[in-house]
């Protein structure tokens, strides 16, 4: 996806082995695509990091009356890419990187309008928290959504992370996504409420485009308190770095981390 002076957008060159995260802004409506759709648009760093750009290239503006996130080639995000991990050295590592991830999720929340997940494919780990990260939600059928670290790298998420998961989702599907490893489809994240739509893969961007539209004509500045309010409820969390600092520190994460990229099961000893 290419921008042109005119639409008010911006880009930046592709690196298909690292993917991207594309910004267009249509008038009143961002765009933002997570495209490395070889890997399932698994996130790698440096897409974190061009994310945060697009929030600071979205955050001030007053024009926006919709932000759409979307995955390229039939996937959301497929979680974090974990050959990122195999640099870890450490507990505090794993400290770094949740709190680089919930800093990046809290902005989400904090854009300056209201947010559309579009949901078609795998939306695990990252992917999963930056869809519960937004307002809204569309999915397909076979979107999938979850949290299976338990069975394949043996790591944790943050404690900011699984409320709000819970929040999206509640709390008993929330214990099976991350004890059980259990996927759930899009009908049964619909049956949740986490979504508000669920359509066939050929209806999605119809039913994008009809929830944009009643965005745009809503009042702006309720929509704005009613967010405002959503953000200010949301804003706790106990601190959690000696937890994240044990796990990323295990010789099960390493061992977590090492299967994953060897395709292995790996073989788990609590230490």
């Amino acid at each position: 996806m290419s921008d042109t002076p005119g639409n008010s957008a911006s880009s930046r060159d592709q690196a298909p082995a690292k993917g991207d995260v594309t910004l267009r802004i249509d008038g009143p409506v961002a765009h933002v695509t997570f495209d490395r759709p070889a890997a399932r648009n698994a996130m790698t760093f440096a897409m974190y990091a061009r994310l945060g750009e697009i929030c600071d290239e979205l955050e001030g503006r007053d024009d926006l009356r919709a932000i759409v996130f979307r995955g390229a080639g039939g996937a959301f995000v497929a979680g974090t890419d974990i050959s990122e991990f195999t640099q870890f050295t450490g507990g505090e590592d794993g400290v770094t990187y949740e709190a680089r991830i919930d800093e990046t999720l809290t902005r989400l929340t904090r854009l300056p309008a209201p947010t559309l997940a579009v949901i078609d494919g795998a939306a695990v780990g990252g992917g999963l928290a930056i869809s519960a990260a937004c307002d809204l939600r569309i999915v397909t059928p076979r979107a999938r959504f979850g949290v299976p670290i338990a069975r394949t790298v043996g790591n944790t998420l943050s404690a900011a992370n699984i409320a709000r998961l819970i929040r999206a989702l509640g709390d008993g599907p929330v214990r099976q996504m991350l004890l059980l490893s259990v996927l759930l489809d899009g009908e049964t994240v619909h049956r949740l409420g986490f979504a508000g739509a669920c359509v066939p893969e050929a209806e999605l961007e119809a039913e994008a485009a009809r929830q944009v539209a009643r965005l745009c004509e809503a009042a702006p500045l309720t929509i704005r308190a009613c967010r405002d309010l959503f953000a200010r409820l949301a804003d706790s969390a106990p601190d959690d770095r000696d937890v994240i600092a044990r796990v990323y520190g295990s010789r099960d994460f390493r061992e977590g981390v090492s299967a994953f990229t060897q395709k292995r099961k790996p073989e788990w000893q609590g230490i």
